[in-house]
């Protein structure tokens, strides 16, 4: 199944690249993808999937069997397996950049092969719904892109440094107990990525498809049901 898309990020193609070459980055920004080892040349990971009641995990790999960064062109090749056995994913992405002046212009080719419970929609389906979720991902993207470099942290004024020092060597009160030290906040943990609902993507492009073939087995269902009351 082959599908194709092109997008326009507002920077410059070189930082683009830049950007595209940090897989884990990249994949924060889409949806229910997390990247848990990653190389100049290949990347590992799961992707998490929710289809109606139910919930499936790639866990996969990928690598880079072309990069060419005068052409600003890579070629990845990834495959991932269902963890409970219903289904596989590989695909073959060609992804392609080129310069919008001052903003890049980024093709993406895939050419996509599933077995399992996603391969029961055909490819007209799996495109509408692949738009709906490049469109999420390049929002993503765009903000990331877009947001300002964050603020140095402010040095610690002098007066306060010396009032902090002198507080700290002050002899404790006769018979007060000692002041414990300050305890680290703990870290906090690495948010688990919502998984990709597929199933709230599908229904709508469904619905838009086929609306026509629902509404004639609506008013199919509500004349037998009038008959089967006259009964």
């Amino acid at each position: 199944m082959e599908l194709n898309h092109r997008f326009t990020v507002p920077i410059g193609v070189e930082e683009t690249w830049a950007h595209f070459n940090d897989i884990a980055s990249v994949a924060e920004c889409f949806p229910g993808a997390q990247v848990t080892e990653a190389d100049e040349s290949s990347f590992s990971g799961s992707v998490k999937v929710k289809l109606g009641p139910i919930a499936l995990q790639y866990n996969g790999s990928g690598t880079f069997v072309e990069k060419d960064a005068d052409a600003h062109r890579f070629v990845v090749d990834a495959k991932g397996k269902d963890k409970r056995g219903n289904g596989t994913a590989g695909a073959k992405v060609t992804v392609s950049m080129s310069d919008a002046g001052g903003s890049t212009d980024v093709s993406v080719e895939t050419d996509l092969a599933i077995t399992g419970k996603p391969a029961q929609f055909g490819r007209g389906v799996m495109q509408d719904v692949s738009d709906k979720l490049l469109g999420q991902f390049v929002a993503c993207l765009e903000q990331r892109l877009a947001a300002p470099e964050p603020a140095p942290e402010e040095e610690t004024p002098v007066g306060a440094a010396a009032a902090a020092s002198v507080a700290a060597s002050a002899p404790a009160a006769p018979g007060a107990p000692a002041a414990p030290p300050a305890a680290p906040p703990p870290p906090r943990p690495a948010p688990e990525p919502e998984a990709l609902d597929l199933g709230s993507a599908v229904l709508p492009v469904l619905l838009r498809s086929y609306w026509k073939q629902a509404a004639v087995a609506l008013v199919v269902l509500v004349v037998l049901r009038r008959l089967l009351r006259r009964r």
